[in-house]
């Protein structure tokens, strides 16, 4: 695709050079600084001064001055010319002759041994550029000889020539250049490269010389640009390879020149202009009578028979703002990125990231979003820059303006989309993923505002999920701008986050009370009631607290009383005093008794008040449902099981404050024997079960109970206690009718499932003669064989204590014929310490011990813990 790339300028007309000589022809050229020296056809050197002159519009021209002439006496065309500024010499190549000029006078400079400065049979030279002699008033200087297969190093000094080297060739050299210690050469056939000092040579490619001209041209350090077969521009180091691709021009071109990232080419009728960079044909140049062109320091210069031009190039910039004008994103940043070698690093970077940036808003605006966001992060775009486009995004504070020039041509993103509903939305999604990944880099230091602020106004527009997620997190979305748009959109409870994020809980919970309440629609979280009684939980303000714990208690009490219960305890969070909440939640009753419940049973507090209070809370419960008529069974049996619960666990509420609380209730008498169970009047308890609720199973468990934390003795005294009860209620003579049989059986169902419990002697005294043996045959078995146990148990224990006692007085006995040693640097075997007294015991295996260590073995033996277990029979 074609690029303005340089403009044609004429420096030296046809006039000037000439006059109305019409058969004088331009047959080479040389620039050095200002001043430019053509040779022509009639062995003249024509000396030229040329002065840039650039016009309010910023075009150059040339001012060009003819300052001398000079005819050479040859009678030949001048056909080459080479500057060497530092001796103020031109080297003159003439009728097969080279020869020094002073670049002043024009005269020929005679040599110091006489006789000029001359090399004859000479068909061309070229200078090396990148000389390895470091003499700097010295030129290297490569010459092909016209009757030898050599190629001649020659060092130029002021007045002579010295040659230092020859190389032979395999063909007879056309064409030569130099770099360094290599040398490019045309032979008859192929292109090759050698290098004079090593010896070594490199073949590149096949040629045909007699088909074409050839080209040979050094462009940088160690690499030449060569005209290959099939019209391609080829590149070759030193090392023989390439490293750019070729150059596609025409089959016709006569000379090349490269001025980077360009490759410039002529033919008979057209200069071609090609990148480097991309291979692509960049500008095509109508050049008639084309005959010269050649690369001064960077000056491309073109000449035909009769005139010289200079092919001026565009400023870079212009010619990247051309592409990017044409929309042709890729080859205007292919062009800045290749021209970076030629651009100091600091104005390399700002025009960097400047193209990039406008390339991000081309694609941008072509809706390619993908590579507009590369773009832009490549180009450290300022976020605000694209936020800009989006009408109303930025807060009202922002300080921001536009870069100018501008990055784009949008007023805003309806001037881009034209009306298109489908492309503003599309772009709108694009903002909002591209300030989702940026916001948290380092691209929006300095204005986090702007950046979070728009992302919150989108997010509420487009009804966006990550709405909540950026308000709950830490933000700095302005405050004045975001509520106005969050109330547009009714988005009630992110504001109320907002409000929470800047430290205004009071208006956030207000938003949401009135939410909750129906007052405001906003059906963005269902269970908003739940997040505000977790909310006021987590609230470090305890005046928040006790202002909103009102309304949630009223709503709900179960969940309310999570305000209280749930609340957690940290640096900034002190706890709540209990007895302040039960002071605040006298009103809320179901409140009350939750909070108490979760004072007493949850976090297990050992006070008196507390345990009293949810008793008595308890109590007034079931009585309040006793009243009642009908009575709810259901609601009664769970409320009395949650009574007399508490009223068996605890041991810290009064227990006759309570009792005297339910003395007037006959319905309450399992409770009533509970709490004589806690006063230690059992046998007022076991009375009520037995005699007034005739519920014997319950008599049973409450000897379990009441004895559950006592000794076994204990136990046992409360079930003789029922079973007198049993027996007493069933005295001798009396009949089934008076319920003497229920008592019977359920003094044997006592002794037959609790067996082990009783004294079986003791049992066996208070019961009635009369009582058949058959009834009571699972307790005396049960009896018989628990004696029975312990007997034999004793039994072993002595045995056992008897051999322990033999085996001791074995080893006594053993021992006493061997000395025992002790000192006090021995120390004692079970408490490591050194003897201090001579008295000791001795171990069985002749180990000495302290006395008192001895004797606590002894005490700590199991045989001994079991002898002392064991009663009377040792």
């Amino acid at each position: 695709m074609s690029v303005k790339a340089f403009e044609l300028v004429p420096a030296v007309e046809r006039d000037l050079l000439m006059g109305d000589k019409a058969r004088i022809n331009i047959e080479c050229i040389e620039c050095c600084g200002k001043h430019l020296y053509v040779g022509t056809n009639d062995c003249f050197i024509h000396h030229f001064l040329l002065d840039e002159v650039a016009s309010s519009k910023g075009k150059l021209s040339y001012s060009t001055q003819k300052l001398l002439h000079k005819y050479l006496g040859l009678k030949k065309p001048v056909a080459e010319l080479r500057a060497a500024s530092a001796l103020e010499r031109l080297i003159v190549l003439c009728d097969g002759m080279v020869f020094l000029v002073d670049m002043v006078t024009l005269e020929s400079v005679p040599s110091a041994a006489g006789g000029g400065a001359k090399i004859r049979g000479v068909t061309a030279f070229c200078v090396n550029e990148n000389p390895v002699n470091g003499d700097p008033f010295c030129v290297e200087m490569g010459v092909l000889s016209s009757k030898r297969r050599t190629v001649q190093v020659y060092m130029v000094y002021e007045d002579r020539v010295q040659l230092v080297k020859e190389v032979n060739t395999p063909e007879q050299p056309c064409a030569v250049s130099i770099d360094g210690y290599f040398l490019c050469l045309a032979l008859t056939t192929q292109y090759v490269i050698l290098n004079y000092n090593t010896g070594a040579s490199q073949e590149l490619f096949p040629y045909n010389s007699e088909e074409r001209r050839p080209i040979v041209k050094r462009i940088s350090r160690e690499e030449f640009l060569l005209a290959a077969p099939g019209g391609l521009g080829m590149f070759a180091n030193s090392e023989g390879a390439s490293q750019r691709a070729p150059v596609n021009w025409s089959e016709s071109v006569i000379a090349a020149a490269v001025c980077f990232p360009y490759v410039v080419a002529l033919d008979e009728n057209f200069v071609t202009i090609h990148s480097m960079l991309d291979q692509q044909l960049k500008q095509t140049l109508s050049f008639r009578d084309g005959r010269l062109l050649q690369d001064f320091e960077g000056k491309v210069m073109l000449a035909s028979t009769k005139s010289v031009y200079v092919l001026v190039p565009l400023p870079l910039e212009r010619q990247i703002q051309d592409l990017l004008a044409g929309r042709r994103v890729e080859e205007a940043l292919v062009l800045t990125e290749g021209a970076q070698r030629n651009i100091p690093k600091d104005k390399f970077q700002i025009l960097h990231r400047r193209i990039l940036q406008q390339a991000g808003f081309i694609k941008f605006g072509q809706l390619q979003f993908l590579e507009a966001k590369e773009h832009f992060r490549k180009g450290e775009l300022d976020v605000r820059e694209l936020i800009s486009l989006y009408p109303l995004l930025l807060p009202a504070s922002s300080s921001f303006m536009r870069c100018h020039p501008p990055l784009h041509e949008f007023a805003d993103l309806n001037h881009l989309a034209q009306g298109d509903q489908e492309k503003v939305l599309r772009c709108k999604k694009f903002l909002i993923s591209y300030l989702g990944e940026v916001r948290s880099t380092d691209v929006v230091n300095g204005c986090r505002d702007d950046v979070d602020t728009a992302l919150l106004k989108l997010y509420a527009e487009q009804d966006h999920d990550s709405l909540l997620d950026l308000l709950a997190s830490d933000n700095s979305c302005v405050l004045t701008d975001s509520v106005p748009w969050l109330e547009k959109y009714h988005k009630y409870f992110a504001l109320g986050l907002l409000y929470h994020f800047n430290g205004q809980d009071a208006a956030a919970l207000k938003l949401w009370i009135r939410i909750v309440d129906g007052e405001l629609q906003d059906s963005t979280r269902s269970d908003l009631y739940e997040y505000i009684v977790d909310f006021l939980c987590c609230s470090s303000s305890m005046e928040i607290v006790w202002k909103y714990a009102d309304w949630a208690l009223r709503k709900d009490p179960t969940t309310g009383i999570r305000i209280f219960t749930k609340r957690p305890v940290g640096k900034d969070r002190s706890e709540v005093n209990p007895d302040e909440v039960i002071a605040y939640l006298v009103k809320h009753s179901q409140a009350l008794l939750l909070y108490l419940e979760h004072l007493v049973l949850e976090r297990k507090m050992q006070k008196e008040k507390f345990h009293t209070h949810l008793v008595v809370l308890y109590l007034d419960r079931v009585m309040l449902l006793l009243s009642e008529s009908p009575t709810d069974e259901g609601q009664l049996t769970r409320a009395r099981e949650k009574l007399q619960a508490m009223l068996r666990e605890s041991n810290l509420y009064r227990v006759q404050f309570v009792l005297g609380k339910m003395e007037s209730c006959d319905k309450l008498l399992l409770e009533r024997a509970t709490l004589h169970g806690k006063l230690e009047e059992h046998d007022k308890a076991l009375h009520i079960l037995v005699h007034k609720l005739r519920d014997f199973p319950s008599a049973e468990a409450f000897c379990i109970w009441a004895s559950s934390s006592r000794d076994p003795a204990y136990r046992q005294r409360l079930f003789h206690l029922l079973l007198g009860v049993y027996l007493d209620g069933s005295p001798p003579g009396k009949g089934q009718a008076a319920g003497g049989g229920e008592m019977e059986m359920a003094a044997v169902d006592l002794l037959n499932r609790h067996g082990e419990v009783f004294d079986a002697v003791r049992v066996l005294r208070v019961l009635p003669e009369s009582w058949s043996l058959q009834l009571l045959r699972p307790f005396l078995n049960r009896a018989i064989r628990a004696s029975m146990h312990a007997g034999r148990t004793s039994q072993i224990a002595l045995g056992l204590a008897r051999s322990e006692n033999v085996q001791l007085l074995h080893d006594r006995l053993k021992e006493r014929r061997k000395p025992i040693v002790v000192s006090e640097k021995k120390g004692c075997h079970l408490c490591h310490n050194t003897f201090s007294e001579p008295s000791v015991v001795c171990l069985p295996g002749g180990v000495p011990v302290h006395v008192h260590c001895a004797a606590q073995r002894v005490r700590d033996s199991p045989t001994k813990r079991q002898l002392a277990n064991s009663g009377n029979h040792t």
